[in-house]
């Protein structure tokens, strides 16, 4: 789904994307009361994460890596509803909102500065653009879960719910927040550091947002800083996760299981050391960046793991097939015949018809007489 920037920024961060994620949370009551539906919720939303933060790993449009990112990040506030954690899962639609509606905007402007080009392979060096990089910045720290940037508070409060739900979900969760950072930081590293490799024309047009588009990444950086503040976690600060509290009314407070106040700054310390690890990896890959075409699982990735074309085989294809054979057979030889049929024979009945028609009053007057007989026969004489 492509639109202009400012609509992709509402949509893919904060309002149509989210509506499934705000239908399960306010259907809490309903959800709670089935395990398979809960556990279905729960793997088919981190399967979304993984695939789509797989798929984000390769794109080169700046606009396709954000989006499949908004998929990934739909994929973890499932998870988040699937373990019962229904808090946490609108927790993260906040801080989503501020960190992608960033990231989007901050996409914009650097569309705009760049003459309209969105393939990050043609950009780099972008770090000029000063107010623009500093805020996607912001914005890719925020989303990779670093703190004590606002994504940072939502993706870990995911993460500690799956841990204490089941380990295997915790582990590949874990999985994907790593992705989320390197695919990131890829983005990052791509369009804002190393050498310009746009045309010489694009690098004449490059200037910085005016102040009507800058104003708002500011805005929303300060956001994508201090949002996760609403949700502090009872181990760092007593009473500090607001935004439970104030969903209690309508989200029944989630009795915590019986995790350590080690073994979740454990947690805290592993998930940010591995998204650690993962932000250097893509800063080394791709810092000194040559393009190279896909090989192997990278060119499935860049193609989507070739969804559109399954689909195109299995569902389009047959499709349009069976409507050949329809249009050819049923259409064309049946439905059309039988139409075109009872048209002819109107007309032809018409046609002969007319004959009857002479247009001679002598005539009519004749066979008005005959047919009063014809009735004066059947009434008197063959009636039974």
């Amino acid at each position: 789904m492509a639109g202009p920037t400012p609509v992709s920024a509402l949509i893919h961060a904060a309002t149509m994307v989210t509506a499934g994620i705000y239908m399960i949370a306010r259907s809490n009551a309903l959800y709670s009361l089935s395990e398979l539906s809960m556990n279905v919720v729960a793997i088919v939303g981190l399967a979304t994460s993984i695939l789509a933060a797989t798929i984000a790993l390769k794109q080169n449009d700046i606009k396709k890596v954000l989006a499949y990112s908004t998929v990934s990040q739909l994929g973890y506030m499932f998870l988040a509803l699937g373990v019962g954690a229904y808090s946490t899962g609108v927790f993260h639609v906040m801080t989503h909102a501020f960190f992608k509606a960033l990231l989007f905007l901050a996409a914009g402007s650097v569309i705009h500065a760049i003459g309209g080009e969105q393939d990050i392979r043609k950009m780099g060096g972008l770090n000029r653009l000063k107010i623009t990089s500093v805020t996607f910045l912001i914005g890719c720290i925020a989303i990779a879960g670093v703190p004590p940037f606002s994504g940072f508070f939502s993706k870990d409060a995911i993460l500690l719910a799956a841990f204490e739900h089941n380990k295997a979900l915790y582990a590949i969760a874990l999985f994907g927040a790593m992705l989320t950072a390197y695919y990131m930081f890829r983005l990052f590293v791509l369009t804002f550091t190393g050498k310009f490799r746009g045309t010489e024309e694009q690098e004449h047009h490059l200037h910085e947002s005016p102040p009507a588009m800058t104003i708002v990444l500011v805005i929303l950086a300060i956001l994508s800083i201090i949002g996760g503040f609403i949700g502090i976690p009872g181990v760092i600060m007593k009473g500090g996760d607001k935004l439970t509290e104030f969903l209690s009314p309508v989200i029944p407070v989630r009795v915590e299981e019986a995790v350590s106040s080690s073994t979740e700054f454990s947690l805290m310390a592993l998930s940010t050391g591995l998204v650690a690890v993962a932000i250097i990896a893509a800063w080394l890959r791709f810092r000194k960046y040559e393009f190279k075409p896909s090989k192997g699982l990278g060119k499935v990735l860049e193609n989507k793991w070739y969804v559109d074309e399954f689909y195109d085989a299995i569902i389009v294809k047959p499709l349009n097939k069976l409507g050949e054979i329809l249009n050819e057979g049923l259409e064309k030889s049946g439905i059309d015949a039988l139409v075109n049929g009872i048209g002819r024979a109107v007309q032809y009945g018409g046609r002969q018809l007319r004959w009857l028609q002479s247009g001679q009053v002598g005539s009519y007057v004749l066979l008005m007489v005959v047919s009063i007989v014809l009735f004066f026969v059947l009434q008197f004489f063959l009636r039974k």
